[in-house]
């Protein structure tokens, strides 16, 4: 297992890379160009400057999370292919950097959607909270107020291109029905997974979070068989998944384990997160540790231990602790104490795989 930490670039992030070179185990940081606006051709000098700056650190950049996909493809209008070609040469850049990993999203409209980004829990902490009524009964154009309100950072996937659309990304969406958006997926698929193929790349789609349907818009990224269904949809070890556990964990009926121990050399990125289910459908962000959530980080470690598993994973959101003023879910403590915790049960596990060897 390869552990990255995701990083959001000089001046749009609090955490600095050496503090993230400081984190035992962590060798590389996810990153993104989060203000070339969804469908532009990323240019390589950027790309390059951010290399420059990683490896200032020993830090690598295999990973990028994420390379946002234009409407247009999701939506399968006529102006797609520019996009998908603008997608290409990204590909053909981000190989020259030594990009392993793309970390990319299908969802209409809304990437993540949460009700409060700062929701208490008992012990003073803060994080990241939905409230299933709530959204219910929002009006969408209120919920960008609330996650957008936070002006000191860029919101991967709320980007204010995107959002001063709203209003007509929604009434482009009416009568586009799940089949529309796994036909515009195959398409978008069978276009740049060659491509990606070619440059030793693997394209490793993310769940939608929260994985259901949110304000009618269609989402498919949801569970075990869509994910299968998806990984077929172009046969290629370079059509690949990022395995979130928070995620798919906010649906208490997905078996995490039984995902892992079926897609296997398939999952090119793991998030690893825990995530407290209640019964009336909300949840709120934990530590990671096991006892704190609903999630079963343990077994999901375990599960990837037992695979010996050489893909690349990060902690996800953490909470808000010790008075960090940070982007909301990605300050530097919680997120390190998640690593830690991981890497206390690899750590723990192949001790005792060792030991029972030598029995």
């Amino acid at each position: 297992m390869k552990m990255v930490f995701r990083w959001f670039g000089e001046g749009n992030d609090t955490v600095p890379l050496n503090h993230i070179r400081q984190i035992p185990g962590v060798e590389g940081v996810a990153w993104a160009l989060h203000d070339i606006p969804a469908g532009e051709a990323w240019p390589l000098e950027r790309m390059l400057k951010i290399k420059q700056e990683a490896e200032k650190y020993n830090l690598h950049i295999d990973v990028v999370e994420s390379v946002n996909i234009h409407e247009d493809i999701k939506l399968g209008a006529a102006t797609r292919d520019t996009y998908i070609e603008n997608y290409k040469i990204t590909i053909e850049r981000l190989a020259q950097v030594g990009v392993k990993v793309i970390c990319y999203n299908f969802m209409p409209v809304f990437d993540w959607v949460r009700t409060n980004l700062f929701e208490p829990h008992p012990d003073g902490s803060t994080g990241l909270f939905y409230e299933r009524a709530k959204l219910d009964d929002m009006d969408p154009l209120e919920l960008v107020k609330q996650i957008t309100k936070h002006e000191d950072f860029t919101m991967p996937g709320w980007e204010p291109e995107r959002l001063k659309y709203l209003t007509e990304l929604f009434a482009r969406y009416q009568g586009v029905t799940e089949a529309d958006l796994w036909e515009n997926l195959r398409y978008f698929l069978e276009e740049v997974v060659p491509v990606a193929a070619k440059y030793g790349i693997t394209m490793a789609i993310h769940p939608d979070d929260p994985p259901w349907s949110v304000f009618g818009l269609p989402r498919i990224v949801t569970n075990q068989k869509n994910i299968r269904k998806i990984l077929q949809l172009v046969d290629s070890p370079a059509n690949g998944v990022t395995l979130c556990s928070g995620s798919l964990g906010a649906n208490g009926e997905n078996d995490l384990v039984k995902m892992i121990k079926e897609f296997g050399d398939r999952i090119a990125f793991a998030h690893i997160r825990n995530v407290k289910l209640f019964e009336n459908g909300d949840f709120i962000e934990t530590s990671h540790r096991t006892k704190d959530g609903t999630v079963d980080i343990t077994s999901i470690v375990k599960a990837y231990h037992d695979m010996n598993f050489k893909g690349y994973a990060r902690p996800d959101h953490g909470r808000h602790i010790w008075d960090e003023q940070c982007r909301p879910g990605y300050g530097l403590y919680d997120r390190a104490l998640g690593i830690m915790y991981v890497w206390g049960i690899w750590d723990t596990l192949s001790q005792l795989k060792g030991e029972q060897s030598c029995e």
